[in-house]
């Protein structure tokens, strides 16, 4: 199977984060199906983008298709995929497949599905830093068609409202369940 190309990334965020459920996506021979991710775009308040290149995001400016790694709250390193300039996918969740054995071992625990079940998880099983950020570390070859469901976004306080966090209906390996539409809130 061939690498998806940097031309296909060059889109808006919200289209290549749908695109991207269930491609396959390895860092140094580790990975697995993307079954969960959010956008994030230049004019989007809630993107680390929205006022300009800095030096932490330097990286969501780059080539397309390149990853643009960050610290969250000090502790975790996440990981995106660089769209049009100053945009981005979040990677929220994979259904582990590639390397288990190494990612057990780096993020200390026997369940599958938490191997790779949030953004912070999937730093830590992949081995990322922030020497990562901006590099063409990233494989990610096109996957089969899955259903997806769309949400809003998580753990952010602006734009809250937007339904750019999208993931594989039914998928166990998700870093949160989706509500399901004509659920009651809060249900």
């Amino acid at each position: 199977m061939t690498r998806l190309p940097s031309p296909w990334f060059d889109r808006p965020a919200e289209m290549v984060a749908r695109d991207l459920i269930g491609a396959q996506l390895l860092v140094r021979g580790l990975g697995g199906r993307i079954t969960e991710t959010e956008a994030y775009a230049p004019d989007d308040p809630a993107s680390h983008s929205f006022r300009g290149v800095t030096p932490r995001n330097a990286g969501m400016f780059g080539t397309p298709g390149h990853a643009y790694v960050y610290r969250s709250y000090g502790i975790h390193w996440c990981l995106n995929v660089v769209c049009t300039p100053g945009s981005a996918v979040l990677i929220r969740a994979l259904e582990p497949l590639l390397g288990l054995e190494l990612m057990t071992e780096r993020r200390g625990l026997q369940d599958v599905r938490r191997l790779c079940n949030g953004p912070g998880c999937i730093g830590q099983a992949l081995g990322l830093d922030g020497a990562d950020s901006g590099t063409d570390i990233l494989t990610i070859l096109p996957g089969p068609d899955l259903p997806v469901v769309t949400g809003p976004r998580i753990g952010i306080t602006r734009a809250v409202d937007l339904p750019w966090r999208f993931g594989a209906k039914g998928s166990r390996f998700l870093s949160k369940p989706f509500r399901e539409q004509g659920a009651p809130p809060g249900g």
